[in-house]
C-alpha cells in the first residue's frame, strides 16, 4: 500500500510543462529517498551538525528557487514574443538546477544507514521477539490482588499519534534515533482501546469524557459530574442528575485522595472528580450567568472545597478563581489579568487554611515552599502555582514552578501514609493546549514530561498492590508522516518536496488549526521560517483559530492488580468501574471478602532512590 500510495501521489499527468515539473520534483524526491536509505552517522552530535548544515543549505536553495522563479516570471512578462518552447526550456533549467543542487547537498551530507549495524542481522530481531514472548507468557497468571492504591494518569489530548511522537522525541532527547525507545507507559503489560464519543457528540470534549472515565457515566459535552439528562448552561437541569466519581468512592471508603494537574485545578478533567456543573466554564461565580446563581448553582472553584472537604492533596494552577475580584496576585502583583475573579468576596484559600489549620494543612504557591515540606508532617496540601493554567514545561520557571514529576512525588509521599490506601488523579493537561494552538513541540514535550511522572510513580509504588492506569480523554487532529527516514528529527522536514507546489513540508502536520498559512496566494515555504522553534505552529490543512479534537479511540495502558480487566475495545465509562472492582470500592464489593492487598515492595528504598535520580537527571 505504501508503494501504491506513492505511485498515486506522483502519477498525475497534465500539460507538458506540468508533467516535466512533476518528473523533476519526483526525481529530487527519489534522490532524497535514496540517500536517506543509505545513511548513517558515527555519533549523534555529528549527525545533528550535518543535518543543520543541510537544512541551512536547503533553505538557501529554496530561497534561490523563489528568486529565480520571480525573475523568470519577470522575463516572461517583458518578452512575450519568445516562443513557448523557449519559455519551457528556461523553466526546466531552473528546475533542473534546483534538483541537481538539492541532490548534491543531500548526498554530500549523509553517509551510512541511520540505524545500528546489529539490526541487519535477523538474529537481533528474533532474539528481541523471543524476549517479548517470554514476558507475555508470564502474564498468563493474572495479578488478582486487591488494589490498595489507584493511580490514574490522564494525558489530555494524548491520542495514539501523540504517544508515538512522544516516544520518538524521548529517544531523540536521549541521543537516540527514537523509534526504538520505550515510554514508561509502553512497559505496561495491558493495553486496550476506549471509545471516546460524548452522548451528544461524535468528536468529544474534555468535560464529557472526564465524566465518563471518572464517574462511569457517559455525558454531554461541556458538562462535568452530571448525567446526559442535564443540559449545558441550564442550571435547573443539574439537581437530580448528579453523578459521583471514583475519587468520591475512594474517599467514602477511607482512602486518601488527591489531584495533581498542569492546568487549573478547576479545569474540565479535575473538576469531574468533585464537581457537578452543567457548564465546564463556570470556573468562579464571575463566569456564571445571573440566572444560574439565582437558581442555586455553584461555581466549580467553590465546589472543589465544599463537595469533598477531605481531598488530601490538590496541586495545580487556578489561583485567581479562589480570591475576591481585583485582589492582586501574590506572584504577579498589579497584573490585572492575574487578579482575583470572585464576585462573592470570598477568599477560598484562606477559608481552606483556616479549616485545615488544626489538621496539619499547608498552602503553598511556589516550588520552594512545596519542596521544603516534610510530607510526614503534612496531612492536607493545597498548592496553586499559577493564576490560571501552569506554564508549558519548555517555558517553566524552574526556580518558582514545580514540574509535574515533582508534584507527583510530593503527592504520593503524603497519600501513601494512609494504611487504607489512596487514589491519585494526575493530569498532563497542557498536551491538549499545545495541540489546540498548533504548537506540536510544546504538546510533545508535555507528553514526555508526563511520562517521567509515570515512571517516578512506578518507582514509588508496587505492582503488587497498586493499579496504575494511563489513558487520554480524546485525541487531536495531529499526525506525522512523509516517508521520513529513521531518526528524522521529530520537528524536522519530510525528505522530499511536494510534487504539487515543489515546496518542502514538515513531517508533523495538523488536519486543521492556526498553522494554515498562505504567502502570496500559495502555501508558506517552511524553509524560510524557524520550524524548530518552541512555539512554531505546525502546518495545517484547514484554517482555524484553534485546532480541534480528533474522534478516534484512545489507548488505555494498565498494570497492577486486576489490570487484565482493561482489555479489548470498550466504552470509556467502563474504566472507573474496572478500577473500582480492583480496589473493592463503589458498586462491586461482593468479591472482596478474604482478599487483601500484597505489601511486598518492588524495589528496596536504596535501589528506588538510585533509579529515581537516574530518571530525573
Amino acid at each position: 500500500m505504501r508503494d501504491a500510495g506513492r505511485r498515486t501521489g506522483r502519477g498525475r499527468r497534465g500539460s507538458w510543462s506540468q508533467s516535466t515539473t512533476t518528473v523533476a520534483s519526483r526525481e529530487a524526491s527519489k534522490a532524497a529517498t535514496r540517500t536517506h536509505a543509505h545513511t548513517n552517522t558515527h555519533t549523534h552530535t555529528s549527525k545533528r551538525g550535518r543535518r543543520n548544515e543541510l537544512a541551512a543549505a536547503l533553505d538557501a536553495v529554496f530561497l534561490s528557487r523563489e528568486n529565480l522563479c520571480c525573475e523568470a516570471t519577470a522575463r516572461r512578462a517583458s518578452a512575450d514574443s519568445r516562443s513557448g518552447a523557449l519559455r519551457r526550456d528556461g523553466d526546466m533549467k531552473v528546475i533542473a538546477l534546483l534538483v541537481v543542487g538539492t541532490s548534491a547537498l543531500i548526498s554530500g551530507s549523509f553517509g551510512k544507514p541511520q540505524f545500528p549495524e546489529q539490526e541487519k542481522d535477523p538474529k537481533f530481531w528474533n532474539t528481541w521477539a523471543q524476549r517479548t514472548l517470554k514476558s507475555a507468557l508470564t502474564l498468563q497468571k493474572f495479578n488478582t490482588n486487591r488494589a490498595k492504591n489507584l493511580v490514574f494518569f490522564l494525558g489530555d489530548g494524548m491520542g495514539v499519534p501523540t504517544v508515538t511522537a512522544a516516544r520518538i522525541l524521548k529517544g531523540q532527547l536521549n541521543g537516540q534515533s527514537g523509534e526504538e525507545t520505550q515510554l514508561e507507559m509502553d512497559k505496561f503489560p495491558f493495553v486496550s482501546l476506549a471509545k471516546t464519543y460524548n452522548t451528544n457528540a461524535q468528536v468529544p470534549d474534555s468535560a464529557g469524557t472526564a465524566t465518563a472515565y471518572l464517574c462511569g457515566v457517559k455525558a454531554n459535552e461541556g458538562t462535568v459530574g452530571v448525567s446526559a439528562a442535564a443540559t449545558r448552561t441550564q442550571c435547573n437541569t443539574t439537581r437530580g442528575n448528579e453523578v459521583t466519581s471514583i475519587l468520591r468512592w475512594a474517599s467514602d471508603t477511607g482512602m486518601s485522595v488527591g489531584i495533581v494537574t498542569t492546568t487549573r485545578v478547576n479545569h474540565a478533567t479535575p473538576s469531574a472528580a468533585y464537581a457537578h456543573s452543567v457548564d465546564r466554564d463556570w470556573y468562579s461565580d464571575n463566569e456564571m450567568p445571573a440566572e444560574a446563581l439565582k437558581n442555586g448553582c455553584k461555581d466549580i472553584a467553590r465546589q472543589l472545597f465544599d463537595n469533598i472537604p477531605n481531598i488530601a492533596v490538590i496541586l495545580g494552577g487556578g489561583r485567581k478563581y479562589m480570591f475576591p475580584k481585583n485582589t492582586s496576585d501574590v506572584e504577579y502583583p498589579g497584573v490585572a489579568k492575574h487578579s482575583g475573579t470572585r464576585n462573592d468576596g470570598r477568599n477560598l484559600v484562606q477559608e481552606w487554611i483556616d479549616g485545615k489549620k488544626a489538621k496539619k494543612g499547608h498552602y503553598v504557591w511556589n516550588k520552594k515552599q512545596l519542596l521544603s515540606l516534610n510530607p510526614n508532617n503534612v496531612e492536607y496540601l493545597l498548592g496553586l502555582f499559577e493564576p490560571a493554567d501552569m506554564t508549558y514545561n519548555l517555558e517553566r520557571n524552574t526556580d518558582t514552578d514545580p514540574s509535574l514529576p515533582e508534584m507527583v512525588e510530593v503527592a504520593i509521599k503524603i497519600l501513601r501514609k494512609n494504611p487504607k490506601g489512596f487514589f491519585l488523579l494526575v493530569e498532563g493537561g497542557r498536551i491538549d493546549h499545545g495541540h489546540h494552538e498548533g504548537k506540536a513541540k510544546q504538546a510533545l514535550h508535555e507528553a514526555v514530561e508526563m511520562d517521567k511522572a509515570i515512571g517516578l510513580a512506578g518507582l514509588m509504588t508496587s505492582v503488587h498492590d497498586t493499579l496504575t492506569v494511563v489513558t487520554a480523554d480524546h485525541s487531536h487532529m495531529f499526525n506525522f508522516g512523509g516517508y521520513t527516514g529513521r531518526g528524522n528529527p521529530m520537528f524536522g522536514l519530510a525528505p522530499m518536496l511536494s510534487d504539487i507546489d515543489q515546496k518542502p513540508y514538515t513531517s508533523i502536520i495538523y488536519g486543521n488549526g492556526p498553522g494554515y498559512k498562505l504567502v502570496n496566494g500559495g502555501r508558506e515555504n517552511v524553509s524560510t521560517v524557524d520550524y524548530q522553534e518552541n512555539n512554531y505552529q505546525a502546518q495545517a490543512a484547514v484554517p482555524l483559530t484553534m485546532e480541534t479534537h480528533g474522534g478516534e479511540d484512545v489507548a488505555v495502558f494498565a498494570k497492577g492488580p486486576m489490570a487484565h480487566l482493561l482489555h479489548g475495545v470498550y466504552e470509556q465509562n467502563y474504566i472507573p468501574h474496572a478500577m473500582a472492582y480492583a480496589s473493592c470500592i463503589g458498586e462491586n464489593r461482593e468479591h472482596c471478602s478474604g482478599r487483601s492487598a500484597a505489601l511486598r515492595p518492588v524495589l528496596s528504598s536504596a535501589a528506588a532512590l538510585l533509579t529515581v535520580t537516574r530518571l530525573l537527571c
